[in-house]
């Protein structure tokens, strides 16, 4: 019932308005109005973070393989399992080892991002020799007299894994923190043979030593097929029986020959101090191995990061 009297006055309110006709363009939108100007989309843009552009010399995977000219320097002292340590023996002196060798070394790089890589490396050298003694030498459980005609050798494989971060890149260079892990595989033994085999004795010594490093990498670009390149890591540390030392680096000038083929003059450097006891032997080896290095890269996969 209440609803008449309204119902009754909207309609008359109706029947009162102007008969005139609808203009749509009172309610229509111009395209025009919609348009963004150029400059506020740039001003969003530059509200968004831009990725860094890496080197030309940043590639998705990399395989490094080449040769390495050590000179070598080695100290080696091995006690009994009495805990009695023998002579300190200077291997290229006492032993007649050269002190120049020829090696060959590999490396492959996966660059996870523009900022991360992960690098895994090895390197090997045996050396041997065949001297005779000028002063008497304890090594072990035998002590070797002068005039002695004896036999040495002592062998390295090293395996390294590392990952890198690049806080600093551009289109020049690149700039990071690198944590990584040298496992070393060493043997070093004396054998000598008597003039018959009764009077003939050996003795060696080997271990497996992982030894963490930390250090910095970086890269410069030069021109758009030249650059520089190189790293460097140190850490002392003990873990269980072994207590060790390392210091490592590469320096490299790198130069791209063709496409994804690089060639790179460099020098290395691989030093360790180990003090390790095994089956109740005690041994401290020093040794290191620095000089240049030659080598190839070549670099495959997408670059889109």
């Amino acid at each position: 019932m209440l609803l008449l009297p309204i119902l009754a006055c909207s309609q008359e309110e109706v029947a009162s308005l102007p008969n005139e006709p609808f203009n749509s363009s009172l309610y229509s939108l111009d395209p025009q109005d919609l348009t963004i100007e150029e400059g506020s989309i740039n001003d969003f843009n530059s509200f968004k973070k831009q990725k860094p552009t890496p080197p030309w010399f940043v590639k998705r995977f990399k395989v490094t393989a080449g040769i390495f000219f050590p000179i070598n320097n080695t100290k080696v002292e091995v006690g009994n399992q009495n805990h009695t340590f023998g002579t300190t023996i200077d291997f290229e002196d006492d032993l007649g080892f050269r002190e120049s060798t020829t090696t060959f070394l590999a490396n492959l790089q996966w660059r996870i991002s523009r900022r991360s890589r992960l690098d895994l490396s090895y390197f090997n050298l045996n050396r041997d020799s065949h001297h005779t003694l000028q002063k008497d030498i304890e090594f072990k459980d035998h002590t070797y007299t002068v005039n002695s005609d004896i036999t040495a050798f002592f062998d390295t494989n090293i395996y390294m894994i590392s990952y890198g971060y690049a806080f600093l890149t551009s289109p020049k260079y690149e700039l990071g923190l690198m944590l990584g892990v040298h496992v070393l595989k060493s043997d070093v033994g004396i054998n000598f043979e008597g003039n018959t085999a009764s009077i003939g004795y050996e003795d060696s010594f080997g271990f497996t030593a992982p030894l963490p490093d930390i250090g910095i990498w970086g890269g410069y670009a030069f021109t758009d097929r030249l650059a520089l390149n190189g790293n460097i890591s140190y850490l002392s540390v003990k873990i269980d029986n072994i207590d060790g030392k390392i210091i490592s680096y590469n320096f490299s000038l790198m130069y791209e020959v063709v496409k994804n083929l690089d060639l790179a003059l460099g020098y290395t450097g691989l030093n360790f101090t180990v003090d390790a006891e095994k089956n109740r032997a005690q041994g401290y080896l020093k040794w290191g191995y620095n000089g240049p290095s030659l080598t190839v890269s070549y670099s495959f996969g997408k670059k889109k990061f």
